[in-house]
């Protein structure tokens, strides 16, 4: 397998979303970074173990973008809240138990409700399409066969991965794609797919510890959410 070949079998298209930068205008599609919009009518404000509210982390509409993960399909927006317990238990492998993951299949019968938090400054994201975003190099989602590959390519021919192959890491809030691990990578095994990704957000006022991000994954077959974190 050439470099070539390894570039075309590992680029990914992802959603990369900028935050701020536009008017807000209130409407539906408007993805949101510290803010939850919209809802169905007669669902609550969530709560967490502790029955303490919950904090609202982003709201994003999938519906019309130019790509979603094949795992979302059939979604059309997501909503996150989060507990503030969450930053107690960073050690857990998966903390989607502090995380409340809304899906709606469907735009019709929501209801606006502007949920928003004294932890976070709300803005308006603005999704732009990428075609290549590769994976860290550590567990970042290259396939060992692949790997072994490059590997052989590096001794053999002098080529390094990040010089040579990876075009784009892309970090900041995204769908699809690659996680952008600050750490080594991690997995939760077949059946769940990295599809989301929130990160710390300086115009949002928003720090996963240091420049950390948080990190989604959905099994489609069990309808089942699983979140990681890592951190600098």
């Amino acid at each position: 397998m050439t470099v070539k070949e390894i570039k075309k079998k590992l680029s990914k298209k992802a959603i990369i979303f900028k935050t701020g930068g536009k008017r807000p205008t209130g409407e539906l599609l408007e993805s949101w970074i510290g803010s939850v919009r919209w809802q169905h009518e007669g669902e609550n404000f969530p709560k967490d173990k502790r029955e303490n509210d919950m904090v609202p982390i982003a709201t994003i509409f999938l519906k019309n973008l130019p790509f979603i993960p094949t795992k979302l399909s059939g979604t059309e927006l997501v909503t996150i809240f989060m507990s503030n317990d969450v930053w107690d238990n960073l050690v857990s492998e998966d903390l989607s138990s502090w995380f409340c993951i809304r899906t709606y299949g469907s735009l019709e019968h929501l209801v606006p409700c502007n949920y928003q938090t004294d932890i976070m400054k709300p803005f308006p994201l603005t999704p732009n399409l990428v075609e290549n975003d590769f994976p860290c190099w550590d567990g970042g989602g290259i396939p060992d066969d692949i790997e072994d590959i490059i590997l052989h390519l590096e001794t053999t021919e002098g080529i390094e991965y990040f010089d040579d192959i990876c075009e784009e890491i892309y970090s900041g809030h995204k769908v699809g794609g690659y996680p952008s691990f600050c750490q080594s990578g991690f997995s939760f095994g077949n059946g769940y797919e990295f599809v989301m990704q929130i990160s710390s957000d300086e115009k949002a006022k928003f720090n996963i510890v240091d420049s950390g991000n948080f990190y989604f994954f959905y099994n489609t077959q069990l309808s089942d959410w699983k979140v990681y974190c890592d951190f600098y």
